[in-house]
């Protein structure tokens, strides 16, 4: 089972060092697809193959358990689709000169080595680990988002590493105390940041330093994650970046950083007790949301609208994540990964809208179904997830939160959520008929779609559906992770 821990992360290593050697080319980004879907297997590997429970590896370095093994699904399922659709998204970006060889390159080195640090991330044992690993995204990423070298590219680029820069600091500050009163707990220095010693002396650890350290952690964490008050980063980077880079940072990103908070709230809540960490949870996550939901009323821009989105959804998360509940946790997982699948979709149909028309103004765009029925009807169905629509799996995942909310007493944050969701519900009908219905324009440009595109959007279409209509095995992880990190509540 320990190579199942290592393959997420050595197999996309390996794919960054192929492509280093040997540069863009079809063998390099093949490997890279094979890559992320090894981290899919690993994940049915850990989740449902012999021995189930908790499993360490490297002197409990890496741990892998119900989270884990839920948020390794999101990354090889999204990581697959993008890494594919990637093949003919950056083939099309040297035919049309947006990139020359040197970018490609680059761009093949750094998508794998992206995607290994998200796993580590959700491997790790370590919040000292976990902290390194998000950070290398960071790093990663920047360069991806600015992949055309624009101005635009260059100044989201830079707006980007300094936010999360700072979100970066205070986390690295808040890891520093949290190491500081395990030490005082009785934990040895060479494991006082594992999760599981802990849990062990959670009861142990000085509440007032550990309050501190959480404020911080979740400060740091929740910029990564694109809530309030570091998200300013969010809409600029998602717009800039490549098509396939943008689905990874919303659809995957985002919810990995949020991953390490649940860790640490496992962790204080145990400490300080519950109500700390949801209160801050709460505040954080319905600022998100009325923020999110504001700026989607006013958007023009249709990949700004997109970020937007994955802003109210993980502002969701955020509250869910406050009730704290086995059945508010299980339901925000299912979110996540759905979430996930829908946003790459439709980040994939808008990289193919913006290659036809060099512009992501939604007034620039009418009648995507007519012109294109493969970009219209995929669009669409992602649209319908992220709009929580039967039969797709974020209606029952917000169906789920609202009566974890209820049945926690917290009908007052229910309703403010309620109303933003709504809110951001009929900014994304109004912006997304636009864009799609309506016959087209005479001198409508051409909308084309590379067949490495076309076989992701079609793959991710019938994995929405079928997320939709049953999530059969992946129940019971859901279940364990409640258990896990929602205790008896």
């Amino acid at each position: 089972m320990d190579l199942f821990l290592l393959l997420p992360i050595l197999a996309p290593l390996a794919a960054a060092a192929l492509a280093a050697v040997l540069g863009w080319r079809r063998l390099t980004a093949v490997v890279t697809v094979l890559a992320a879907l090894s981290v899919l297997v690993s994940s049915a590997v850990l989740g449902f193959g012999p021995g189930p429970g908790t499993r360490f590896a490297l002197g409990s370095l890496l741990r892998a358990d119900a989270l884990t093994v839920t948020m390794l699904i999101v990354i090889g399922t999204v990581g697959t689709l993008a890494t594919w659709a990637g093949v003919g998204y950056i083939d099309a970006e040297l035919a049309h000169r947006h990139t020359d060889q040197k970018g490609a390159n680059l761009y093949g080195v750094l998508v794998p080595i992206f995607l290994a640090m998200m796993a580590l991330a959700v491997l790790a044992n370590n919040i000292g680990v976990m902290w390194v690993a998000i950070e290398a995204t960071t790093v990663a990423t920047a360069f991806l988002v600015g992949h055309r070298r624009t101005r635009a590219a260059l100044e989201a680029t830079w707006k980007y590493v300094v936010i999360c820069s700072v979100g970066i600091a205070l986390a690295f500050l808040g890891t520093v105390l949290i190491y500081f009163v395990s030490l005082h707990a009785g934990a040895t220095s060479g494991d006082a940041l594992n999760i599981d010693v802990l849990l062990a002396h959670a009861g142990d650890l000085d509440p007032a330093v550990t309050r501190l350290a959480a404020g911080l952690l979740l400060l740091g964490y929740g910029a990564k994650a694109g809530l309030v008050p570091f998200h300013t980063w969010l809409a600029d980077a998602h717009s800039q970046a490549p098509a396939p880079v943008s689905a990874l940072m919303s659809g995957v990103l985002l919810s990995v950083a949020f991953s390490v908070l649940l860790r640490v709230k496992s962790v204080v809540d145990l400490a300080v007790g519950i109500e700390f960490m949801r209160t801050g949870l709460l505040i954080i996550g319905l600022l998100t949301l009325l923020i999110a939901a504001s700026l989607l009323v006013v958007q023009t821009d249709f990949k700004r609208m997109l970020a937007y989105s994955s802003m109210e959804n993980m502002g969701l998360v955020a509250v869910a994540a406050a009730t704290g509940t086995r059945l508010a946790i299980a339901a925000l997982l299912l979110h996540v990964l759905a979430h996930g699948v829908g946003k790459t979709l439709v980040f994939l149909g808008s990289g193919q809208i913006q290659a036809a028309h060099d512009s992501t103004r939604i007034s620039d765009v009418t009648g995507v179904l007519a012109r294109s029925p493969m970009i219209g009807v995929t669009f669409l169905t992602g649209l319908a997830v992220l709009l929580g629509l039967p039969p797709f799996a974020m209606f029952a995942s917000e169906l789920s939160i609202s009566r974890a909310l209820a049945d926690a007493n917290l009908g007052w944050a229910l309703g403010a959520a309620l109303f933003f969701v709504v809110v951001a519900f009929a900014a994304l009908v109004r912006n997304g008929s636009r864009m799609l219905l309506g016959p087209a324009d005479p001198g409508a440009p051409a909308i084309t779609v590379p067949r490495p595109v076309a076989g992701a959007l079609v793959t991710g279409v019938v994995l929405s559906l079928v997320l939709g209509l049953t999530i059969g095995p992946l129940l019971e992880i859901f279940q364990s992770a409640g258990t896990v990190l929602g205790g008896a509540r």
